[in-house]
């Protein structure tokens, strides 16, 4: 494959061009097996490569904490090798997780397998196209991705995560986790605020300690932070750069994703 700009060679399709500065791919999709990773580079909506990233494990059950971290390293070179806009990633958590950690890109959690549904299966199924109409051999979770592709883009928000915190109330319950869970919303690209509401004492107790939970966006993309500490429960609502419930969906899924990640919610 050859640079679109200079026609220069990269050794691999969707590489950036060092000669004269150019992406030739907008997007890398990274679907993670237990010892295997494949990733599908996209310009736009064309699939311009896959390439595959594999390690052994020791034993059939899992990786070692070395191993893992060798393996999202060389998963997270090849994504830099096409400086992407955005990483799209789906499949097995530990592997997803620590390659997230190791990038700075924006980056989307993808239902596994796609979600239950998707437009590009609906239309085949309605319209009677055959499978290989569209791409031979894409996978659902590609399919899902290129099929929201055309979406308007979720602006990005830059004002720091301490500076998106205010309203009326600023007690937080669960102390130094309950400041954590806020913290780990806010961080997100798409959150413009996050108003704490106030403490009601009368849920039903918790037995795992503090956890939170975004609820379900309403019709213009915000949602709700759901923080239980015993018997403690706070709602807190958040701001974000969503302009529908869809889009607002999207930010949820992440967002209960990075609480996952921080421990904060249960796999």
């Amino acid at each position: 494959m050859n640079c679109r700009r200079c026609g220069t060679p990269i050794e691999k399709p969707g590489d950036y061009c060092l000669t004269c500065n150019t992406a030739n791919a907008d997007a890398v999709i990274a679907e993670f097996e237990a010892d295997r990773a494949r990733l599908t580079i996209l310009d736009e909506d064309d699939v311009v490569g896959e390439t595959t990233v594999t390690t052994r494990p020791e034993d059939a059950e899992r990786l070692t904490e070395v191993q893992l971290r060798n393996f999202a390293g060389r998963v997270a070179d090849e994504i830099r090798r096409k400086r992407p806009e955005t990483v799209y990633a789906a499949g097995e958590r530990e592997p997803l997780r620590e390659t997230r950690a190791q990038l700075h890109h924006e980056f989307y959690r993808v239902p596994d397998g796609g979600g239950s549904e998707n437009r590009a299966t609906r239309d085949r199924e309605d319209d009677g196209r055959a499978e290989g109409d569209r791409e031979p051999d894409v996978s659902p979770v590609v399919a899902w991705v290129l099929d929201r592709r055309g979406d308007r883009s979720l602006a990005v928000v830059e004002t720091p995560p301490r500076e998106k915190i205010g309203g009326s109330h600023s007690t937080l319950i669960g102390d130094r986790k309950g400041r954590k869970a806020v913290q780990t919303v806010a961080e997100h690209p798409h959150v413009k605020k996050i108003v704490p509401g106030p403490i009601d004492a009368g849920g039903t107790g918790s037995r795992t300690g503090l956890r939170a939970k975004a609820t379900r966006a309403g019709t213009n993309g915000n949602v709700r932070l759901l923080l239980r500490d015993g018997s403690s429960v706070q709602e807190n609502r958040i701001v974000t750069t969503a302009m529908d419930r869809e889009t607002g969906e999207r930010v949820r899924e992440d967002l209960n994703e990075a609480l996952r990640d921080a421990e904060l919610q249960d796999a």
